[in-house]
C-alpha cells in the first residue's frame, strides 16, 4: 500500500478524483463521527484504481493536495463465492473478505440453501451489500471496490470468469491457478454439484461454518497473491 494513503486520516470515495466532492453521508462522517480536524489529510478515491490526496477544509469540503494516481488492477483477481447463511452474516461476510482484499464477491444459491432470497427482494439486499463493501473499503484504504455477483445457482459458477474451486475436505491445496474458491451451505455440496466440479480446494480438515470458510479461503488466496505464504 501506498505509504500516503496509510497515513490518511480517512479514506472515502469520490464520484471523480479531477473534483472530488463529499457526499453528505460521508461528510457527516468525516467531521461528526471521525471529528477531523481542518486541514487533515484525506484520500479519495473513485473505487475503479485512481485516487489522490486532499484536506478537508473548514466547511467540511475537499481541497485537492496532490497529483491524481492510477493503479492498475490485482494481476490476478481472486474470488470468493458462499451460499447464503442466515441471519446478518453475509454482511459480515462480505465486510471481511472486502477487509482482506478479494475483488469478487459471488452470492450463491445452492441445492441445499436454506436461505433464498426472494427476487422481488434481490436489489435491496445487494444494494445493503455493497455499502457493506464500500465501509469496508474505506476503513481497508482500498482503491478498487470489489464486484459483488448473485446470487447465482451452481450451474452458473462458471461464467464468473477464470477456473473455479469448490470447498471440500478432500479437495486439493488452494493455488492461484484456482484463483476464485466457493464454499456450499452448511449441509454441504450435493452429489451433483460436486460431480460437476472440475475443481475441488480444501480449507483444512475440520468442517467449517460457511462464514469462517469463506473468511479462511479469502485468507489464503490474498496471502498466495501478496506472496505473504507459500503453500
Amino acid at each position: 500500500m501506498n505509504p500516503a494513503l496509510r497515513r490518511s486520516a480517512a479514506h472515502v470515495f469520490v464520484e471523480s478524483v479531477e473534483h472530488p466532492v463529499l457526499a453528505d453521508e460521508d461528510e457527516h462522517h468525516l467531521r461528526r463521527v471521525l471529528r477531523l480536524r481542518d486541514g487533515e489529510p484525506v484520500s479519495t478515491s473513485d473505487g475503479a484504481g485512481a485516487w489522490r490526496m486532499c484536506r478537508i477544509d473548514a466547511s467540511g469540503q475537499l481541497c485537492v493536495d496532490g497529483e491524481i494516481v492510477r493503479e492498475s488492477a490485482p494481476g490476478v483477481a481472486i474470488g470468493v463465492g458462499f451460499a447464503i447463511p442466515k441471519g446478518d452474516r453475509p454482511e459480515w461476510i462480505v465486510q471481511k473478505l472486502t477487509e482482506i482484499g478479494v475483488d469478487r464477491i459471488i452470492l450463491i444459491h445452492a441445492e441445499r440453501s436454506v436461505v433464498r432470497w426472494d427476487a422481488s427482494k434481490v436489489d435491496r439486499q445487494l444494494d445493503r451489500l455493497h455499502r457493506v463493501a464500500r465501509e469496508a473499503s474505506m476503513q481497508s484504504r482500498r482503491v478498487w471496490l470489489p464486484e459483488i455477483i448473485g446470487p447465482l445457482g451452481v450451474t452458473a459458477l462458471a461464467d464468473v470468469g477464470g477456473p473455479v474451486g469448490f470447498a471440500d475436505p478432500d479437495g486439493g491445496t488452494p493455488t492461484l491457478a484456482v484463483p476464485t474458491i466457493v464454499v456450499g451451505p452448511e449441509g454441504g455440496w450435493n452429489a451433483a454439484e460436486l460431480s460437476g466440479a472440475q475443481h475441488m480446494v480444501s480449507l483444512g480438515s475440520t468442517i467449517l461454518r460457511v462464514e469462517t470458510a469463506a473468511i479462511v479461503a479469502g485468507a489464503q488466496l490474498a496471502a498466495l497473491r501478496e506472496r505473504t505464504v507459500t503453500l
